[in-house]
C-alpha cells in the first residue's frame, strides 16, 4: 500500500431507516488491508444492515463509503463484487440442482466460442476450492448431494473465486464442522497475510479471540467503540454490547411460581446438527423464555414441538404422557392443544390477499363446522371477541388482511390461534418489526394468558423482553441448553454471557 496508515475501507455517518425504525444511525467503520476486523453486537445492533449496505444489498439513506480514499456507491451486489467487496452470508446462495463448478462460476462463467468453457470452469472451481481448503470436494458434484457443512465450504470458495479485496464473513462458520472451521481459520489467516481485508461477524467469542486483529462493537445502530483484539475482557465487551436501559413497560409477574406438574416436557430432543439433547419442562401459568443469540436452535425447538421436523429423536410429553406429534394438526388436536405463533407473519402466518375474517377463522374451521357447514353466528362471536381482546384496528373484518399495519397483522396471527383456546402457546419472536405500543399490548396479553392457565414458551431476540416477560429463561447455544436463569438471575449480563458461551466473572464493585 502507498499509505500504510490509511484504511482500505472507510464508512462514515451511515444511516438506514425502515419506516420509523432506525437500523443504523451515523454508524462508522474503518478497516485496513491485511487485517481481520471483527464486528460485535447483540441482535438488532445494526451489524447485518451495515454489511448489507457495504455489499450492495441495500442502499444507505445517508453517509459515505470510501475505498482507498475514493468515494464509492454500490447499487447492487454485482457492483460491490466488481469493486472487490464480496460477502459470504450465513444463508446459502447456492443453486442445489447445479454442480459445484456451475455455482462457483455462475456470475461470470468462462466462455469459448460463445459457449461456457466447461474445462476452464472446472479448473476455476478446483483452484477456488483448493484456496478455500476444500480440495476434497469434486467440482462436478451436485450441490444438493453435499451435506450442509460442505455446502458452506463451496459458498466460501465461490466468494474467493471472485478475487476479493475485502471479504466479509457473516456467521459463515455456523454450519461447519470443527474440522472445517479449523481449515477456514487457516485460509483466513493466509488471506490476511496476502493483504486482504477481512470483516468477520460471529457470535462465537472464541473465534473472535483466535482470529481478530481489531474489533468494533455496535449497539442500537451506532458504533460504540473500536479496540485492538485482546485489550478488552469478555465482561467489558458484554458491557459495551448491552450499554442501555431497559425501557419497555412490562406487566408484573406473579410472586408465586407455578408448582403444578409439567404440561409440556422435552427429554433429550435432538435433530440433525441443530438440536442436541434438549430437555425442558413447562408448567401451566408460567412464561418460559428461550434466549441465546439468533440461530442457536430456538426456532427448530419450537418447530419440533409443533410437529414440523422429521427425523427427531428424543421424547415429548404432554401432561406426563409421551406423545407423538408428527404434524401441526396433531399438535393442535384435542388432548394436546398447542399453538405456534410464527416469526414471519407475511409468509407463515397470514394469507395476505384474503380478508381479516378468513384469516381469523382459518385455524378454527374444524371447530366451527358441522357437516361441512360453518356456523357463521359462532364464527362472528369468536371474531368479535378476538378483535376486542387484542384491540385489532381495522376498517372492517371483510377487508384484505394485507391492508392492515404490521402490528395489527401480527395481532391477527395471534388471535387466529387464540380462537382455538390453546393450553400450550409457542411464540417465535412475535414482536420483531412491530411498534412499541403493540409490543406492550402483546406483553400484557402473554401474562394474561399465563395467569388464565396457559403454558407459554416464548423465543425472543430482544433481551429486554426476556427479562420483563419471563419467569424462567433457557439460554441456547449451538442447539443445546447452555444455562437456565430464573427470577433475579435473569439479567442482560447473564443472558449475553450465556449466549456467547463465556463464564461470568465477579466484577469489581459488584454488590
Amino acid at each position: 500500500m502507498d499509505d500504510a496508515g490509511a484504511p482500505l475501507l472507510r464508512m462514515e455517518g451511515i444511516s438506514k431507516r425502515y419506516g420509523g425504525v432506525k437500523a443504523l444511525e451515523k454508524a462508522d467503520l474503518s478497516v485496513s488491508a491485511g487485517t481481520i476486523h471483527a464486528i460485535l453486537g447483540e441482535n438488532g445492533a445494526g451489524k447485518s444492515t451495515l454489511i448489507k449496505i457495504l455489499s450492495g444489498v441495500v442502499s444507505p439513506d445517508e453517509g459515505e463509503i470510501a475505498l482507498e480514499g475514493r468515494p464509492v456507491s454500490f447499487a447492487s451486489p454485482a457492483a460491490a463484487n466488481q469493486a472487490g467487496v464480496v460477502c459470504v452470508f450465513q444463508e446459502l446462495s447456492l443453486i442445489p440442482d447445479l454442480s459445484v463448478a456451475d455455482n462457483i462460476a455462475i456470475s461470470d462463467p468462462p466462455r469459448r466460442f460463445g459457449m461456457i468453457d466447461r474445462r476452464a470452469q472446472r479448473r476455476i472451481a478446483e483452484e477456488a476450492l483448493a484456496r478455500a481448503g476444500a480440495a476434497d470436494i469434486h467440482p462436478l458434484t451436485l450441490v444438493k448431494d453435499l451435506p450442509l457443512s460442505r455446502m458452506q465450504m463451496v459458498e466460501i470458495a465461490k466468494a474467493l473465486a471472485r478475487r476479493p479485496r475485502i471479504l466479509i464473513l457473516d456467521e459463515a462458520t455456523s454450519a461447519l464442522t470443527a474440522a472445517d472451521v479449523a481449515k477456514v481459520f487457516e485460509v483466513l489467516k493466509r488471506l490476511r497475510s496476502e493483504g486482504l481485508a477481512l470483516i468477520y461477524i460471529s457470535h462465537r467469542m472464541k473465534e473472535i479471540a483466535e482470529l481478530a486483529d481489531e474489533c468494533t462493537v455496535f449497539r442500537n445502530g451506532r458504533k460504540v467503540a473500536s479496540y485492538a483484539a485482546g485489550t478488552r475482557t469478555d465482561d467489558e465487551v458484554v458491557e459495551m454490547m448491552i450499554g442501555r436501559e431497559v425501557s419497555h413497560a412490562f406487566p408484573a409477574r406473579t410472586d408465586k411460581a407455578p408448582d403444578g406438574p409439567p404440561v409440556l416436557e422435552a427429554r433429550g430432543l435432538s435433530w440433525t446438527n441443530r438440536l442436541h439433547d434438549v430437555s425442558l419442562s413447562l408448567r401451566a401459568g408460567e412464561v418460559v423464555g428461550l434466549g441465546g443469540l439468533d440461530g442457536q436452535g430456538q426456532r427448530e425447538l419450537l418447530l419440533a414441538f409443533f410437529g414440523v421436523l422429521r427425523g427427531l429423536s428424543g421424547h415429548i410429553l404432554v401432561d406426563g404422557r409421551q406423545v407423538s406429534i408428527n404434524s401441526p394438526a396433531a399438535a393442535r388436536a384435542a388432548g394436546i392443544g398447542m399453538a405456534l405463533i410464527p416469526e414471519d407473519r407475511k409468509t407463515e402466518g397470514l394469507m395476505l390477499p384474503m380478508t381479516v375474517r378468513e384469516n381469523l377463522s382459518f385455524a378454527t374451521l374444524d371447530l366451527l363446522s358441522r357437516g361441512g357447514v360453518i356456523d357463521r353466528a359462532a364464527e362472528q362471536r369468536l371474531i368479535d371477541d378476538m378483535v376486542h381482546l387484542l384491540a385489532i384496528k381495522t376498517a372492517g373484518i371483510d377487508i384484505p388482511v394485507g391492508s392492515l399495519s404490521g402490528g395489527n397483522q401480527q395481532k391477527v396471527v395471534i388471535a387466529k390461534w387464540l380462537m382455538r383456546q390453546p393450553r400450550i402457546i409457542l411464540l417465535n419472536d412475535p414482536t420483531r418489526g412491530i411498534d412499541v405500543g403493540t409490543k406492550q399490548e402483546i406483553y400484557q396479553l402473554l401474562r394474561k394468558l399465563a395467569d388464565a392457565g396457559a403454558a407459554v414458551l416464548f423465543y425472543s431476540t430482544d433481551y429486554a423482553e426476556l427479562i420483563g416477560c419471563c419467569d424462567r429463561v433457557l439460554v441456547l447455544y449451538d442447539g443445546a441448553v447452555q444455562r437456565e436463569l430464573a427470577g433475579e438471575e435473569i439479567t442482560e449480563h447473564a443472558l449475553i454471557s450465556s449466549a456467547l458461551n463465556i463464564r461470568e466473572t465477579t466484577r469489581m464493585g459488584a454488590a
